[in-house]
């Protein structure tokens, strides 16, 4: 059969892990390295069409996972990884990537629904398997056994310590999420803080935080598109896992606003996946999790800084951090399964499952980053030589 062939070709040049692929008309064979023990067990329930296979092979085999067509018995992130570090695998070939989605206009409405679709799922979700902070972006581990929490608040005083923030300064925080950034500027380092979201949940949340803690003379959180933000001039800027949404259609701008935004002496910190073998888009992740999402190059990021005018001072992985992040969050996923069940179906479940062991799988793997970028504008030598973090 022409199906047994292709899935035998696709099987054979992703793996070097011991694979045993269980297929619907009940044959068996194993892949990879078969000397090694306790192979990872993949079964198909039925075949999937082979135009699907053929078209893009990660999208039909995402879906497939999500519909139970496809089981696996095994560490997925494993899995995935194996499968990045092999250069004709399906997560990398083109043989197995005939279409790809095109990329989508970041209009203000276009990312107002995409970001609607992500995070206003329900603060009620979030608080599952996040960390009591709230904070869904790369944590910072000082030491592997940091608790997820305590590296949580590790990343924001990291990111804050770069800024060389004085107190009595002006803080934007572009894409704020749930807040945790700009309330500890404010507590904590004596700013005045703007935090900017699209997503109602969580502006609702910030808004009532900052009523409950008596800090509405010093912290505000504004609903509204970055690109909106009236000419004010801030003394730091921070954007924390926001340029993923933004598209590769405006990223100039964004770089633009800010340029706009920042004072002459300030400092930015811009902290966002990015991929040092060049940009891309998944067309599984943009289907299911994040719509109109991009993964710029770094070189592309910085030729837009560049472009802009600003001049980048400091640049720091963190990928082994977020490959750690996301294992704490896939095992907070997996101890609340049934609290997730009980508000979304199994399908759901599947899908978000899948999306973290593969996005941890991605960064183990290296196939994607996450840079933090220090930048200020040219000739701003007010600031210390070094950084003390």
């Amino acid at each position: 059969m022409l199906e047994k062939e292709v899935y035998k070709k696709l099987f054979s040049e992703s793996f070097s892990l011991p694979v045993r692929v269980n297929y619907w008309d009940g044959t068996t064979e194993v892949y990879g390295d078969t000397t090694k023990k306790n192979p990872i067990i993949i079964t198909f329930n039925e075949k999937i069409p082979l135009n699907a296979l053929t078209k893009n092979t990660s999208l039909a085999l995402g879906e497939a996972y999500m519909d139970q067509t496809l089981l696996i018995d095994g560490d997925i992130q494993a899995l995935i990884t194996d499968a990045y570090l092999h250069a004709t695998s399906f997560l990398r070939s083109t043989n197995y990537i005939k279409w790809l989605p095109k990329l989508a206009k970041h209009t203000k409405k276009n990312n107002l629904h995409d970001i609607h679709i992500h995070y206003d799922l329900g603060n009620d979700f979030y608080q599952l398997w996040l960390d009591p902070t709230l904070t869904y972006s790369c944590a910072y581990f000082q030491t592997p056994e940091d608790t997820l929490e305590q590296a949580q608040i590790n990343k924001v005083h990291h990111i804050l310590d770069k800024l060389f923030i004085q107190p009595g300064e002006t803080l934007l925080d572009i894409g704020c999420g749930w807040g945790t950034l700009m309330l500890t500027a404010v507590k904590e380092y004596n700013v005045k803080a703007t935090g900017i979201t699209l997503s109602k949940k969580q502006y609702e949340y910030i808004t009532q935080r900052i009523q409950e803690e008596g800090l509405q003379d010093r912290c505000e959180v504004i609903l509204e598109d970055y690109r909106d933000v009236r000419d004010v001039s801030y003394d730091h800027i921070t954007s924390v896992g926001m340029f993923e949404h933004v598209g590769a259609d405006s990223l100039e701008e964004y770089f633009a606003v800010i340029k706009r935004l920042l004072a002459p002496k300030g400092t930015a910190l811009i902290h966002g996946i990015s991929r040092q073998q060049g940009g891309a888009t998944n067309a599984w992740i943009n289907e299911y999790i994040f719509p109109g999402g991009y993964v710029p190059g770094v070189a592309e990021l910085t030729q837009h800084m560049q472009t802009n005018d600003l001049q980048l001072i400091d640049l720091e992985s963190l990928r082994r951090d977020y490959q750690l992040t996301l294992e704490h969050w896939k095992k907070n996923f997996h101890q609340v399964k049934e609290a997730v069940l009980k508000q979304q179906d199994e399908r759901f479940y599947r899908m978000w499952d899948l999306y973290l062991q593969a996005c941890a799988a991605s960064f183990e793997s290296s196939n994607i980053d996450v840079i933090q970028y220090l930048l200020v504008h040219p000739s701003n030598n007010t600031i210390p030589m070094h950084r003390n973090c």
